[in-house]
């Protein structure tokens, strides 16, 4: 029997507040001992973790260790098999759907094919025993067949591209499984150096339901551990943790963004060192996974396409860069080139990640999660979500300590050394050419002077007549936009009685039916004004270079330090090919329709917008502007968030996103809410037009002691406080 989730469950709230840590011997000496004592690790991190109604089953719990080499040999001696060198062993630790012995065997020889197409030697087949007596009903009617493809590396090939080479054979399978719709196919692991044992267990079931782990035979030198509290999430065996690389605890609160554009880079960017290959790592995060899982699926892309874990990890889950003094100047080139490269994953996280080589923790730039180590004379490092895990140590206690906000720690287990956060740091981002990049491709949109000052439109007539085709009211005029014209927030009372958007009877902008999507899970508050050193409104404005190439690409991208542009700034916009002798090019579409055709044309004229952008990205056009300046008795505006939504989803729909930015020109947006629906859609910059004539028209008529500039400076000011609010 199948769980099926209930029809009440949602992917997008796979969340997880877990315990985790890993245990490490500095030395690579390789014991029983360091998986004996992880294993006693996770069991005092059993309250971190959920029990079902049944009172047994978990919501997840597993280890992450080096391959046990001597437990695979002996199998393989055992079925009269010539077992290969330890380094050219490679092991898929693999979930079969259970039921169904037909699904089982297709499974099956789609991985012996993926595997010998890429040249390697498929060697035996290995079922992993296990205890199914100490399984609460729930786990048991769910358990899949856990079974191991052991695998041989053939030729004479690096022991990076043999990694590489699993890792191909690992997203054929997945997607001719997908394709063959074999429910309950997953790989926990592919690899000649980790190994992931996992299930729908609480943290003291793990040792009691694998035999693998209580041999004598089995042994490593790391040990990562996860017991897993699924908040808002129907518990999987799958979703059980560590996944490939990663041990998560938190919640990445950027994930559906992240997700969309990992799938415009799909579709877009060249390959890098996977070249006609690239194909076959689609899709790279796995549809239907947790926040945890899509992190690891990217996570171990990037370590495998010629990155360190360590560095892509400081790629995924950057540090608080923007507003650190103390940051060297290697430092900020390279947390800058990044920025543009990659949009951090972020929310409250403790990371705990290990390619086998590195075994290393850090927090998000909150620092939100606790992560305590210690470090021992006998070599030993513990780190986890609590203190005292390992309360039976030998060693005497060298060093004790938390990761702080941002902060790293690993053992390198090649070099045989503890690496804290300063030397982690310097080693990754010693490169001049981030330096170099920066300086050469990013610039900055307020380094040009404001040649021609454009002054706010003062004509009341047509004001009021864009006021109205845009859904202004007198209220929200005197309430809303007063205030902020003085640079303040508006007040309002406790609670909104306001009828939701789908419900109510009067007509309502688009972006009230995007009001009731918040984080749901273990955040605590955030403070932007005491948090202003993790926060930052910089918005980067055009094409993004390749993710697997090594160099800045062609194009130059812009830099502003806040979302919302001046009519001046637009002007900068619009003539920036010429202020950067053809660095840029821009081209405006008009997002409005002839108002004749009436609503039968917003269709029509949505998919005109999106022909239109895709072919000015076809003709290398490097920022779109959509502009609804073109509104008047005769033509009607696209809602803005749509016309943005429609025009962002067509491109990564087509590969064409990251080749461009984004910039909006509308008299829609004016509150708050507005610009972070459209940013949270896929706008880079909005140009609020409307909002800034009715401010200049709220200053003459109430005789503000202000000037145009300030009114205009105030306003953004207060609305970049509110953006941080809701960030």
């Amino acid at each position: 029997m199948t769980l099926r989730p209930s029809p009440l469950y949602d992917p997008s709230q796979e969340h997880d507040a877990c315990g985790v840590g890993f245990i490490a011997k500095i030395t690579g000496e390789r014991s029983h001992d360091v998986l004996a004592r992880a294993l006693t690790a996770l069991k005092c991190l059993a309250h971190r973790g959920a029990i079902d109604a049944d009172a047994v089953t978990g919501d997840g719990a597993g280890v992450l260790t080096q391959l046990p080499y001597d437990i695979f040999r002996d199998y393989l001696e055992r079925q009269k098999k010539t077992a290969p060198a330890d380094k050219d062993l490679g092991v898929g630790m693999i979930f079969l759907p259970r039921a169904n012995d037909l699904a089982q065997a297709h499974a099956r020889k789609i991985v012996i094919e993926a595997v010998k197409e890429e040249g390697l030697a498929f060697v035996a087949w290995r079922d992993v025993p296990v205890d199914v007596g100490i399984l609460g009903r729930k786990a048991a009617e769910s358990m899949p067949l856990i079974t191991q493809a052991l695998v041989a590396r053939l030729d004479d090939i690096s022991d990076e591209k043999f990694e590489r080479k699993l890792y191909l054979a690992q997203k054929v399978a997945e997607r001719r499984c997908g394709e063959a719709r074999l429910d309950g196919f997953y790989v926990c692991s592919f690899s000649s150096r980790t190994i992931v044992y996992k299930g729908l267990l609480n943290a003291p079931q793990v040792r009691r339901f694998f035999p693998d782990l209580r041999s004598p035979n089995y042994r490593t030198a790391l040990a990562v551990f996860h017991q897993r509290y699924s908040t808002n999430t129907f518990p999987t065996w799958h979703l059980a943790q560590p996944f490939r690389l990663l041990a998560h605890n938190g919640e990445i609160n950027t994930i559906r963004g992240n997700r969309v554009r990992m799938t415009a880079r799909e579709r877009s960017m060249a390959g890098g060192v996977w070249g006609p290959r690239f194909a076959d790592l689609h899709p790279i995060v796995q549809p239907g996974m947790s926040d945890s899982a899509s992190f690891d699926n990217v996570l171990q892309a990037l370590s495998l396409g010629g990155r360190s874990p360590l560095h892509a990890m400081m790629m995924m889950a950057p540090t608080a860069w923007e507003k650190n003094p103390r940051l060297s100047a290697e430092a900020r080139a390279f947390y800058r080139y990044h920025a543009h490269l990659m949009e951090p994953w972020d929310g409250p996280a403790a990371l705990v990640f290990s390619d086998g080589r590195y075994v290393a923790a850090t927090l998000d730039r909150n620092g939100l999660r606790p992560a305590r180590f210690k470090l021992y004379d006998d070599g030993y490092l513990v780190l986890g979500s609590e203190a005292g895990i390992c309360a039976d140590m030998p060693g005497k206690v060298l060093q004790a300590g938390r990761l702080g906000p941002g902060r790293m720690i690993a053992v390198d287990l090649q070099e045989k050394r503890v690496l804290m956060d300063e030397e982690i740091k310097a080693a990754v981002t010693e490169d001049p050419r981030y330096r170099k990049w920066s300086e050469q491709h990013l610039a900055n949109l307020h380094a040009f002077a404001d040649e021609h000052p454009v002054v706010p439109q003062v004509d009341h007539a047509p004001v009021l007549n864009q006021q109205l085709a845009f859904g202004y009211d007198a209220e929200e005029v005197a309430l809303v936009l007063t205030p902020l014209a003085e640079g303040r927030e508006p007040d309002g009372s406790m609670g909104d009685d306001t009828p939701l958007a789908v419900l109510s009877l009067r007509p309502r902008l688009l972006y009230q039916y995007f009001k009731q999507l918040f984080a749901q899970v273990t955040n605590p508050p955030i403070d932007p004004i005491r948090e202003e050193l993790v926060m930052s409104l910089v918005s980067m404005i055009g094409p993004r270079p390749n993710l697997y190439g090594r160099q800045a690409g062609v194009h130059k991208r812009l830099e502003v330090s806040q979302p919302v542009l001046t009519n001046a700034d637009l002007e900068k916009v619009r003539s920036i090919e010429t202020l950067l002798d053809g660095a840029f090019r821009t081209m405006t579409i008009d997002t409005t329709w002839d108002a004749g055709e009436g609503a039968a044309g917003l269709e029509r004229a949505v998919e005109r917008i999106c022909a239109e952008a895709t072919n000015a990205v076809l003709l290398d056009a490097s920022i779109l502007i959509l502009s609804d300046r073109a509104v008047s008795s005769d033509r009607i505006a696209v809602p803005a968030l749509l016309a943005t939504a429609a025009v962002h989803h067509h491109l990564v729909k087509f590969g064409l996103r990251m080749q461009t930015g984004l910039v909006l020109e509308t008299g829609e947006a004016r509150e708050v809410h507005h610009f972070c629906a459209l940013a949270g859609y896929g706008a880079e910059a909005i140009n609020p037009y409307l909002a800034f004539e009715t401010l200049e028209q709220i200053r003459v008529q109430r005789g503000l002691a202000l000037k145009p500039y300030e009114v205009q400076k105030n306003y953004i000011k207060a609305i970049g406080k509110g953006v941080l609010k809701v960030m």
